[in-house]
């Protein structure tokens, strides 16, 4: 079990698929990432969209925090049935979309309406760099990311820095324990 950190929906704990297929984003790397999008995003009203979701702690947090809608995607089966309880544990009903299915191919038939302002990708850390660059490349030429959209990109400490895309601007890195978070801004 985990828990919603900060909001309307903050202290409420929700499910975390079994297993150690799923790596969930902690609660202190959660509080950390969402101290710095909402020093840069004003959350009310944004939309939102979770890749590689896991258990959608950190889409269901911007819920909590705010966000009008978040995309929630997830490959696993078994996590995405986590999700989807976790969806209706917490109420978010429309307001959280789930879709499954591997992030490539979501985002290759583009966006569900208007553009998002945040993205977060949390990639399991054996995926390579080339993964990584191909998917912000998908989110700058599919029109995932309004102007000045935030991307935030989950990974190991140990792994180092990927190519950033032409559309996005590497702004900074930060890291905790054994995650870092790297930012980039659509530009």
């Amino acid at each position: 079990m985990t828990r919603i950190v900060a909001g309307t929906l903050g202290g409420r704990r929700i499910a975390a698929p079994p297993g150690a297929g799923t790596r969930p984003t902690s609660d202190r790397v959660r509080e950390a990432l969402f101290s710095a999008v909402q020093a840069e995003v004003d959350l009310d009203g944004a939309r939102f969209a979770d890749l590689y979701a896991g258990s959608g702690a950190v889409g269901l947090e911007a819920l909590s925090r705010g966000a009008r809608h978040v995309l929630l995607v997830e490959s696993d089966p078994r996590a995405a049935r986590v999700i989807r309880e976790n969806v209706a544990a917490l109420r978010a009903g429309p307001a959280a979309r789930l879709v499954t299915g591997k992030v490539a191919t979501v985002l290759a038939a583009g966006p569900d309406g208007e553009p998002y302002d945040v993205v977060f990708a949390d990639p399991p850390y054996a995926v390579p760099d080339e993964e990584i660059t191909a998917l912000l490349a998908a989110l700058v030429g599919g029109g995932w990311l309004a102007p000045d959209a935030l991307v935030v990109v989950e990974r190991s400490r140990r792994t180092r820095e990927f190519d950033w895309v032409e559309g996005i601007t590497a702004e900074r890195s930060r890291r905790y324990g054994e995650t870092t978070l790297w930012y980039g801004r659509r530009s």
